[in-house]
């Protein structure tokens, strides 16, 4: 692993061992569809999404998976002229006229939502925060400084009957303005409810859900509304308002229960400086997904709700630039797009071993317009050049149709992950799928320090149908320093504050994933065809195996999943 610019990753002492590991695939048994909980993004600043940069990049995340993806952003229904801030945002749907009557405005959130819906993403909508107008403490508004919460906007309104009015008439518009509304978006009050972002009590926060819940299904019956998106799985917030839920005196209507479609809360990683270099813990990230999904499953009557980890992330502050937290290095290298690989597979075998319904984990990264290249903060991509965990996404992209069964030599019990994280062998694992006449592998090298080491060596096996025939052809995809990393590219240029265009062009001819050799043909012996390849700290590699005996590329190489020409962050 390169040193890097900010000299933050390690070399293991006597360069480990390589580890050998022997996964294999077996493409004759499919199971159910893959569960695509990964199709989830967003992000704090709201009017960011209506950026040149913005809007590319929605546009990227429209175009490298088969799935429309679910885009949550904060500040949809603050006051103010919608004015790009870092750590803010606003959209001015809601004002009063000198009686105090509603004023509502859907300029700015219709091109939200237009530059949504235009990338082919559906919304998952973040009813939130308080319009100035019903605030009780309308003054001072806004933020004291970036990253304070003390704004007026986090505070329960001075009249729920006018904020109900406010939720039903916004999701009417919404409704009748795009076509997928009320079958595919996903809806959840507030953020982190927990913390200074509500300057509120528990039972406030309930009686502000009783009031939204009526007030969207009114509007729209067949939305799917939730909660809490508490900051802590732990909260007791969280398992107050499930208990309200199910059992508690409804605000509006006098009865008991509220309706309750799905249920989410936030749970973040950590990442520090050990020893010199960054050492990342996936361990503590699905702790606290395990800590969550049992005070769900605690309530009987919303077990197998959908649960959206409605921010999954390895760390806490995505508006902090690595200048000033040192230990977010991580996020230049390929290392996050391996955690969030990881994270994703580890949480679907946690929520299957506890009878859960995970409907989404919400990767909490976006773009910051005007900020410098690699800068650091927890972003998809940097002054249009993507960074290696956008082509993580664009290989799991490449995961489509039913899900075959993989075994691993190499991988890590989930029981020693939640007790240990991952900070011995490293965890070489895989998933896999059957789409039509192909089979799609991907394969990953996980570890929470970012260190080098020698590469593992993977001899995978891999069980072909009858029906592929005696050879099948392969491509193989790779994300690692050398592959798909822009970010590798820009230090080697010397890391230039102001890159010629020459440098931008080779950092966007580097930034996607790169083809490992030329594509094979290769036997089908005993109904087996077999493949080694050595794979780094960090990499991830998609082997594509098709009955055709053209080379394919496996949906990803040009970055269009569901059709048109690859866009850029």
């Amino acid at each position: 692993m390169a040193a890097g610019a900010l000299g933050l990753l390690g070399v293991a002492a006597g360069r480990a061992q390589a580890q050998s590991v022997a996964i294999s695939v077996d493409a004759t048994a499919p199971g159910a569809p893959i569960p695509r909980i990964w199709d989830f993004h967003g992000f704090d600043e709201v009017n960011y999404s209506t950026s040149a940069e913005g809007r590319s990049l929605l546009d990227t995340l429209g175009q490298i998976d088969p799935t429309p993806p679910h885009i949550r952003m904060h500040f949809l229904l603050n006051t103010g002229n919608g004015t790009p801030a870092l750590k803010w945002g606003s959209t001015n749907v809601y004002t009063a006229d000198a009686a105090g009557n509603p004023v509502y405005s859907w300029t700015i959130t219709d091109q939200i939502m237009d530059a949504v819906t235009g990338a082919g993403g559906l919304s998952f909508t973040e009813i939130a925060f308080m319009p100035q107008a019903l605030s009780p403490h309308p003054t001072p508004y806004q933020n004291s400084s970036t990253y304070a919460s003390d704004s007026g906007s986090f505070y329960p309104p001075n009249d729920y009957a006018k904020w109900g009015d406010l939720i039903n008439t916004w999701a009417g518009h919404l409704n009748s303005r795009y076509p997928d509304v009320a079958q595919s978006w996903l809806w959840e009050l507030w953020n982190e409810p927990d913390l200074s972002y509500f300057h509120g009590t528990a039972a406030e926060y309930e009686k502000l859900y009783d009031y939204t819940e009526a007030a969207l299904h009114q509007a729209i019956p067949t939305a799917k509304l939730g909660g809490p998106a508490v900051a802590s799985a732990g909260s007791s917030l969280l398992s107050s308002f499930l208990q309200h839920c199910a059992n508690g005196t409804n605000a509006v209507t006098g009865k008991t229960g509220t309706r309750l479609d799905l249920v989410s809360f936030h749970a973040k990683g950590g990442a520090a400086i050990v020893s010199g270099h960054v050492e990342m813990n996936i361990g503590q990230q699905l702790s606290l997904h395990r800590t969550g999904f049992s005070a769900v499953a605690a309530v009987p009557a919303f077990k197998q709700l959908p649960i959206y980890v409605s921010e999954a992330d390895p760390d806490g502050c995505a508006a902090c630039p690595v200048s000033s937290t040192p230990a977010d290095a991580y996020r230049l290298y390929p290392a996050y797009g391996t955690y969030v690989i990881e994270m994703s597979k580890r949480t679907l075998e946690l929520a299957s071993s506890m009878g859960v319904n995970i409907g989404g984990l919400i990767t909490w990264a976006f773009t910051f317009p005007g900020t410098p290249y690699f800068a650091g903060y927890r972003a998809l991509g940097t002054n249009g050049i993507e960074l290696p965990v956008l082509g993580a996404f664009r290989l799991l992209g490449g995961l489509n149709g039913a899900r075959l069964p993989v075994t691993s030599s190499g991988a890590a019990a989930l029981a020693s992950i939640l007790t240990n994280s991952v900070r011995g062998a490293a965890d070489v694992d895989g998933m896999a799928t059957l789409d039509g006449d192909k089979v799609e592998i991907l394969v990953w090298n996980y570890h929470d320090d970012l260190v080098t080491v020698t590469p593992a060596t993977v001899n995978l096996t891999v069980r072909i149908p009858a029906s592929f025939g005696p050879m099948v052809s392969m491509t193989h995809l790779r994300v690692d320093e050398e592959h798909g990393d822009a970010y590798t590219v820009w230090t080697s240029q010397g890391s230039p504050k102001t890159p010629s265009a020459a440098q931008i062009q080779a950092m966007q001819a580097g930034m996607l994933p790169a083809a490992v050799g030329a594509p094979q043909s290769l036997p089908v012996v005993g109904g087996t065809a077999t493949i080694s390849f050595t794979l780094p700290r960090s990499g991830m590699s998609l082997l594509t195996l098709s009955s055709s005996a053209a080379a394919v590329d496996g949906g990803v190489s040009g970055g269009a999943g569901r059709g048109g020409a690859p866009g850029s962050a």
